[in-house]
């Protein structure tokens, strides 16, 4: 096309025949010559008007918006087969690439955590019920409530297989009917009258929830490279920590104002913060975008953007959106021990993770607070451990880096909970006042500990996979296993154990150990493969000569811009994060 390409070799240049300027190209009726530069025609005898691409030329003409339509745009499916095929990939400038992360940022990530706050306040909410009158009102023994707990786990793991779902459902259509589940479920809740029904709704709970929350670390991964998702999902799985702050501090109010109430203040609590996602639910269907070629609050470009600088090529995107799902990816990954270690990484901070949030005003009260202040002084813990989780995730984006987190806030978590348990032990040989701050604060270092090594291993899980199967196998997996620990976890906290809880404690040290010894494991063994794939498997070639050896050792330490080593075929092969 003139002032596009040149000429070829043997043809006498066109630049002088056509507009300097090819954004106002006009219809040529030039000689047969002239028309052959610019493309075939149909027809020798009729004039055609030249068309250029101005999405495949970007530093042509200006920016799109100034001559686009932007409500004309087609996205999805109907822009496949639309886009010219250039050889070679749609160019974009790092601040267009910026502004786009940007966008998700702001739009997408911040409501998803809303979501996942809804949906964990809705889950946890139940420890904040039982000292406001839920177990006298329906005479719940000790094991009686445990059952109430472990019947969420029970249908959560039955139903880990609908993380898939994302795959083949439209995310704006599952999400919404997701969120609209849970909130009536929850709000179901208030009518309870005996432990049987609570149960029954308590299991219904888990599954609306199952379908959710899993799969949401996969979906971002379709929005977010991978040395971006562990901040994206910290933002995410730090809903958690916020929301049993909230739950906390909004049941300490609902509690204060509504003792002499219609209902019990229990009723009022599961009704008041269950509700409003069936209203969020309405707000879901229109915001959560189904791809990046779909979302709404990005311009045509930008969408164009976000799906090149994932897929690599449009080719690549065309491919992957036209086939179905690849079951050699899924298999490949069932049968790598790496998901294992992951999953049972999982399984060891949900031991943790499920039981402080519902037990921990229990344990508050048992230290000598009424249920009013037992209330309140729950909140702090979840609080300090928001900040942590944010900070524990941007710190390893920006390092490409996920064990040393990981293994520092297992052992300090471990380290925590073992004091607790060693305070409950030898509490006679201390002043109350002295063993009773000893076991608030600890429960600081405690929360913070599991919930920021619950969004490392669920970040790391998918790191190192590249394929959308993979990613979706691995969590999948990941939740399967993992979510079995709090079939232990919700067990651990018996009223005979009271006040001290010196076994689950304990246990909960084990389990953060546990952690820390696998990510160590994992570590070694994907160290140990990025070593053989650079010395024995993969060479790093350029056109003429290997690339540098400084970039090439950056690259091999998780750091490097590229995703994988590249063979002398030109074939990559991924490059683990550790």
């Amino acid at each position: 096309m003139a002032g596009l390409h040149p000429s070829p070799a043997g043809h006498p240049s066109s630049s002088s025949t056509t507009s300097s300027n090819p954004r106002f190209t006009p219809v040529s009726y030039g000689s047969e010559e002239e028309r052959s530069e610019a493309g075939p025609a149909k027809s020798p005898n009729i004039p055609f008007p030249l068309k250029t691409n101005f999405e495949d030329y970007p530093d042509v003409g200006g920016p799109l918006s100034d001559i686009e339509n932007e409500d004309a745009y087609n996205d999805g499916e109907e822009l496949e087969g639309k886009l010219p095929n250039v050889g070679s990939a749609l160019k974009f400038t790092p601040e267009e690439e910026s502004e786009v992360v940007k966008r998700f940022d702001r739009r997408l990530v911040p409501f998803l955590a809303l979501l996942y706050l809804l949906s964990f306040l809705d889950r946890s909410n139940i420890g904040n019920a039982k000292i406001a009158g839920l177990k006298e009102d329906l005479q719940l023994s000790s094991p009686q409530y445990e059952w109430l707990l472990t019947a969420f786990y029970i249908t959560y793991i039955l139903f880990e297989w609908m993380t898939l779902m994302y795959r083949a459902v439209p995310p704006h259509i599952y999400i919404s009917l997701c969120v609209c589940g849970w909130g009536l479920v929850a709000s179901f809740q208030c009518l309870a009258t005996s432990f049987e029904g609570l149960v029954v709704l308590r299991a219904l709970l888990g599954i609306t929830e199952a379908a959710f929350g899993p799969g949401v670390p996969f979906y971002l991964s379709l929005f977010y490279q991978r040395h971006e998702l562990a901040f994206r999902n910290g933002l995410f799985i730090s809903a958690a920590p916020l929301a049993t702050s909230f739950a906390s501090s909004l049941a300490y109010l609902i509690v204060k104002f509504s003792r002499d109430g219609p209902i019990s203040p229990w009723r009022t609590l599961f009704l008041v913060e269950g509700f409003p996602s069936v209203i969020v639910a309405v707000f879901a269907w229109y915001l959560i975008p189904d791809s990046p070629d779909r979302a709404a609050f990005l311009t045509r470009r930008q969408r164009m953007v976000a799906r090149q600088r994932l897929e690599g090529s449009m080719d690549e995107h065309r491919q992957s959106r036209g086939s179905r799902f690849n079951w050699r990816e899924i298999l490949k990954t069932a049968s790598d021990p790496k998901a294992y270690m992951a999953a049972l990484m999982f399984f060891s901070c949900n031991v943790a993770f499920s039981s402080m949030p519902v037990f921990l005003p229990t344990i508050i009260q048992d230290m000598g607070y009424s249920s009013l202040h037992a209330q309140a002084l729950s909140a702090p813990p979840y609080l300090f451990a928001f900040v942590v989780v944010l900070i524990t995730a941007y710190a390893s984006d920006r390092s490409r880096s996920r064990s040393p987190y990981l293994i520092g806030h297992a052992l300090v978590s471990s380290l925590s909970y073992l004091t607790i348990a060693l305070t409950g032990i030898y509490h006679s040989h201390l002043p109350p006042w002295l063993h009773t701050l000893i076991r608030y604060f600890c429960v600081y270092p405690a929360t913070a500990g599991f919930f920021s090594a619950i969004t490392i291993v669920i970040t790391w899980s998918m790191d190192n996979r590249v394929e959308k199967e993979g990613k979706g196998a691995s969590i999948a997996i990941l939740n399967i296993i993992g979510q079995c620990g709090p079939l232990l976890g919700t067990r651990l906290y018996p009223e005979s154990d009271g006040p001290w809880y010196v076994r689950g404690m304990a246990t909960c040290s084990f389990f953060m150990i546990v952690t820390a010894v696998l990510a160590v494991g994992l570590r070694v063994m994907l160290q140990r493969m990025n070593r053989a794939a650079a010395e024995t498997t993969y060479t790093i070639v350029q056109q003429g000569g290997p690339v540098d050896g400084d970039e090439e050792r950056d690259e091999l330490m998780g750091g490097g811009r590229r995703n994988g080593l590249e063979r002398s075929s030109g074939e990559k092969a991924l490059v683990y994060i550790i």
